[in-house]
């Protein structure tokens, strides 16, 4: 287990177009008892593992009041799988009950401190990082029967506005960062 030593920090505003046609701001997405923003893809193996999980983690929290977004990073002319027409086909696929936004620029993944995808950060009602762990032990295969690491994690920050000691960080496919020239 990882105690993250970052924790605490203020969640970075953002105005990123979303596959639904609007522009979503860190406000736009804030619940009233907290935020998750997940960093997450398309085309990667983990993703693709646990992204029917992270819908149904997503709906159990909007109903303890945590907002959810999922931002995707990744460098969309080397990884076309990652495009914004594929990222709109695969949020509908799959039922997404959250915006689904692009970060084209890649400055809010650099500003939240991302490294893969999925990477999941959850703010209280006060936007104060509270966790940075895994969706829960399933990395490239649904792990029947795993501990609900997010959502118990959640479900605490919730109740009393702080996350829990120790933390599992989160694993996957790097971010794909656009080569600088």
């Amino acid at each position: 287990m990882t105690t993250s030593p970052r924790l605490g920090w203020k969640a970075r505003d953002f105005a990123l177009g979303g596959v639904d046609g609007k522009t979503w701001t860190l406000a736009g997405v804030r619940g009233p008892k907290g935020t998750l923003i997940a960093f997450i893809c398309n085309h990667c193996p983990y993703v693709r593992a646990v992204i029917g999980r992270l819908v149904e983690e997503a709906e159990a929290l909007e109903a303890l009041g945590i907002g959810t977004v999922a931002i995707m990073p990744n460098d969309t002319v080397a990884y076309p799988a990652d495009s914004f027409d594929s990222m709109k086909a695969f949020a509908r696929r799959h039922g997404f009950p959250f915006p689904y936004l692009i970060d084209a620029t890649q400055e809010v993944a650099r500003a939240y401190g991302a490294v893969c995808t999925p990477d999941f950060f959850g703010f209280n009602a006060s936007d104060e990082l509270q966790y940075r762990g895994r969706l829960d032990a399933s990395r490239t295969a649904l792990v029947p029967g795993a501990r609900r690491d997010l959502y118990e994690a959640m479900r605490q920050v919730a109740e009393t506005g702080q996350g829990p000691r120790e933390q599992l960080l989160s694993v996957g496919c790097s971010i794909k960062w656009r080569r600088e020239d």
